[in-house]
């Protein structure tokens, strides 16, 4: 499957151009009307099954992890030439995908604490972002029901303007520099099918819900090749399901190599453990040897 794009069929530099200056890009036409409606019948399988367990992951926000493994629809998303032409600008060749997950924000729900996607990475700021994120608007994003909020900028701030910031501890209440934040912040609005892209290092956050209805999205997130995933796709997507997908998203769940050898399998490329009747090479050889695992 091929996912190059020409700089005629859509303004990737003028795309690239806003990520690089505030931090962030929408493109408002993402998903067709056809693809949206086959998101909303998957996601309609599932929602209601994962309830968040702190503020942080919100504790009326339903959350589907995964979801590649669960239709082709998340297929074609994920390897959308915009998006990978994006990624190609700001990431190296081989770059992974590391989170494909829905989120549904229910009515009452408090806002997320600000973050940046790529936090985990602890690399001195500033600093070229590790992950490139985006997320579909399933339903149009309100200031009112849960939209994200962005702080257009903070993608180039530093260590010092980002300390008080969530730290990924997963401790419940706001953390200490939210209400600083706040006055920054900038409700995104984006109707149903509409797309954000964003700088891994950018500040955002879920909204609080203040409408009498739910607000569904779902994130793409792809980082750079060296980085650990968020998502280990190899054990969470199952290998019949595996074997199906396009050769390039197989990549970008870690059936690739990074040069000169990160990520491969016993000395061997890891895309052969797709293949039926595949043996682990240590079983394998633990065979030949008559030996036991473990001795």
């Amino acid at each position: 499957m091929t996912v190059e794009l020409s700089e005629g069929a859509v303004d990737v530099s003028g795309h690239a151009q806003r990520i690089e200056e505030q931090g962030y890009t929408v493109i408002p036409d993402f998903l067709s009307a056809s693809d949206l409606a086959e998101v909303r019948r998957v996601l309609g399988l599932y929602l209601g099954t994962h309830v968040g367990r702190n503020d942080f992951e919100g504790t009326r926000t339903e959350r589907v992890y995964t979801l590649v493994a669960r239709a082709r629809v998340f297929w074609r998303i994920a390897l959308d030439a915009r998006i990978m032409a994006l990624c190609t600008r700001f990431l190296h060749p081989r770059f992974l995908l590391t989170a494909s997950q829905a989120i549904q924000i229910n009515p009452g729900e408090t806002p997320q604490p600000f973050h940046t996607d790529d936090a985990f990475y602890t690399l001195p700021r500033p600093r070229p972002m590790v992950s490139l994120s985006t997320i579909v608007a399933v339903d149009a994003f309100e200031p009112e029901n849960g939209g994200t909020e962005i702080i257009p900028g903070s993608h180039r701030w530093d260590d010092r303007q980002l300390a008080g910031t969530f730290d990924a501890g997963f401790t419940d209440g706001p953390p200490p520099a939210d209400a600083a934040l706040e006055p920054l912040a900038r409700p995104l609005t984006m109707p149903a099918g509409g797309c954000i892209v964003f700088a891994g290092t950018l500040l955002h956050r879920g909204g609080r819900n203040r409408s009498d209805r739910s607000r569904c999205a779902f994130s793409h997130q792809y980082c750079e090749p060296w980085g650990r995933q968020q998502e280990n796709f190899i054990l969470g997507v199952p290998v019949e399901v595996a074997r199906e997908m396009p050769e390039r998203l197989r990549e970008m769940l870690g059936y690739s190599i990074h040069p000169p050898f990160m990520g491969q399998l016993s000395a061997s490329h890891p895309e052969k453990a797709l293949a039926p009747g595949y043996v682990v090479p240590v079983v394998e050889q633990a065979r030949a040897a008559g030996a036991r695992l473990p001795e």
